[in-house]
């Protein structure tokens, strides 16, 4: 049973934190466990960050719910960090300094889940020597996390909307019904409605349990959290194995980008885990990371892109050319040498800042606004490339 439930002290239950990442504007607020080894049975993400804009929405949303006590309801693919969300939920509630229980529904038979939600009185059943509160009980005063809510059977789900409605539980084998004062957040990686259609999940379940609704989203949908999490991983293997500074290289951050992430934060976790045992010199190369089916991709073909109005001396200049090889080197250094000489010949003033964040400007929206494509495109350092882009007020 030690696996399938705990009643965290108030101390442990706040060890789901609000950090911060290598600075504020590049990482944002991250979630994380203390000591997540502690939580390595009980969870499947043991950080969330909060750097992408549709998580951003996501932590404005979280804070404006936390406070009251209407139930959650939390949606998402495995290893997308839900019960860490609950905890966070817990931790910015009037509730942090009670307990938080967390069990999963789908760990228990239908035999037992009554009496381990609900409790028991002695003798209600043959071994039953003496009586034994449920995790409603447990729980009361504090927040109770029910994980995979979408395995509970179907009888147990009327029981479960009785105690939700009337606010008390009555444990087998008793007649007395007691008071709780129990948050319910709940967790589930199904699609919840679709199951109702099907009648597998009570809909009027549903509805008591989705008072708010929190669906995360899966890691490939929020690119903008791969690096922070990346970086917050990295600094927690290399201290723990004892390593020196550890960084990536651009393939292997243009790797970690485009991967699709079918185990979300979880699987990213366990990549970099294995990407710093192997790794050499104190440097993470694509090939450190053995993600599987990742290919660098082809560069695109070398394209014209257009030189702003204002630089133009004349039709024939009106494009430059980037990223040619070979023999096309000489012709776009020539192409470039006729455009800052029209520029030059115009007479009008050169602001040599200004020029810089349009070229930065252009080669971001070339590679489709992706930091570590740009930065290796212009050969400069990714922290370089935003403080570029913040000038330009590309970025905030």
């Amino acid at each position: 049973m030690e696996l399938l439930a705990h009643n965290f002290s108030s101390d442990f239950a706040r060890s789901a934190h609000l950090a911060r990442g290598a600075s504020a504007d590049d990482d944002g607020a991250l979630v994380a466990f203390r000591d997540p080894q502690q939580m390595s049975l009980l969870v499947r993400a043991t950080a969330f960050v909060f750097a992408d804009p549709r998580s951003r929405q996501l932590h404005e949303l979280i804070e404006r719910i936390a406070p009251s006590e209407a139930t959650v309801l939390i949606t998402g693919e495995t290893g997308t960090g839900k019960e860490l969300i609950a905890r966070h939920v817990h931790g910015l509630s009037g509730r942090a300094e009670q307990a938080f229980v967390a069990i999963n529904c789908g760990a228990f038979s239908e035999t037992l889940v009554e009496s381990e939600l609900f409790g028991y009185e002695k003798g209600a059943f043959t071994g039953a020597q003496q009586g034994k509160p449920g995790w409603f009980e447990t729980a009361s005063g504090g927040t109770l996390f029910l994980d995979e809510i979408g395995d509970l059977p179907l009888a147990m789900q009327v029981k479960l909307l009785r105690v939700l409605q009337e606010r008390e539980v009555v444990r087998l084998g008793a007649r007395r019904a007691i008071p709780i004062d129990v948050r319910l957040i709940a967790a589930t990686n199904v699609d919840l409605a679709e199951a109702v259609r099907a009648g597998r999940f009570r809909e009027d379940l549903y509805y008591r349990l989705q008072v708010i609704g929190l669906p995360l989203r899966p890691l490939r949908e929020r690119p903008g959290d791969i690096m922070p999490l990346t970086r917050h991983f990295m600094a927690l293997y290399a201290q723990r194995l004892h390593l020196g500074e550890v960084e990536l290289d651009l393939d292997a951050q243009e790797a970690l980008l485009s991967y699709p992430w079918p185990g979300n934060i979880r699987e990213l976790e366990n990549v970099i885990h294995r990407a710093l045992l192997v790794c050499r010199s104190g440097v993470v190369r694509a090939e450190d990371l053995s993600l599987s089916g990742w290919h660098r991709a082809p560069a695109p073909a070398s394209a014209p892109v257009p030189v702003p109005d204002a630089w133009a001396g004349g039709a024939d200049i009106a494009y430059a050319a980037h990223g040619a090889a070979g023999q096309d080197d000489l012709l776009a250094a020539e192409r470039f040498a006729r455009a800052w000489q029209a520029l030059l010949d115009s007479g009008e003033a050169v602001e040599f800042e200004a020029m810089q964040q349009e070229l930065v400007r252009a080669a971001w929206e070339r590679n489709e606004r992706n930091q570590v494509r740009t930065a290796k495109h212009l050969n400069l350092s990714r922290n370089i490339l935003r403080t570029f882009l913040k000038k330009a007020g590309a970025i905030d």
